[in-house]
């Protein structure tokens, strides 16, 4: 540049706009809002399909509250039961169907029981059971031989009379199709001596 300007000294003027740094700070604030909305809006859609109470942060990292129940003094020792040899069953034929009760009384005795009276039901039950049958006995029965022989016919209801023997009545309905595979009622009876221990439980988080 010559003529009539010319620049002087070691100072120059500016050529350039001055940078807006108030602009500058203000889109990084927004940007790191935005960016902080959209973590938060993730979380929230991750705890609402992961079934969470709201609070992300402490479910995350404490989780629920779990608590081993321990079990119970009866199940905590084998349950007793009387052995099959130790319960004697009366076989009654409810049905139209004849031999019925000699073939059931003759599979109970190979499966252990000691079989009592074999025959046709009292005129009390004579074609009067419905479903699969009737297991009838002393008051005592419902802790001791019902179980047991209840694992040999599914289905089969139970009630008491005032018999003062330990004998137990098997009466067979017309529901009656046959007498439990012998590997179920073993399964059945393995798991009345030994019950399942209960297992863990997770207690909610208070809000």
């Amino acid at each position: 540049m010559g003529g009539k300007y010319r620049i002087t000294g070691t100072a120059y003027p500016r050529m350039r706009r001055p940078r807006r740094r108030g602009r500058i700070v203000a889109a990084g604030i927004a940007a790191t809002a935005a960016l902080g909305l959209a973590g938060w809006g993730t979380l929230q859609l991750i705890d609402v399909f992961g079934g969470g109470s709201g609070d992300t942060a402490r479910s995350t990292t404490a989780g629920p509250a779990c608590a081993t129940a321990s079990p119970s003094p009866a199940a905590a020792v084998a349950t007793s039961f009387p052995k099959p040899a130790d319960i004697t069953v009366n076989v009654y034929n409810a049905t139209p169907r004849s031999g019925l009760a000699k073939t059931t009384a003759d599979e109970l005795k190979k499966r252990g029981f000691a079989i009592g009276k074999v025959g046709n039901a009292p005129v009390t039950y004579d074609k009067k059971v419905p479903g699969a049958g009737i297991l009838l006995g002393a008051p005592g029965a419902a802790k001791g031989a019902f179980p047991v022989l209840g694992t040999h016919l599914k289905g089969a209801t139970t009630r008491t009379d005032a018999r003062a023997t330990a004998d137990v009545d098997l009466i067979i309905g017309t529901g009656f199709r046959t007498l439990a595979a012998p590997q179920d009622a073993t399964a059945a009876m393995t798991a009345l001596l030994h019950p399942a221990p209960k297992t863990a439980t997770c207690a909610p988080e208070k809000g």
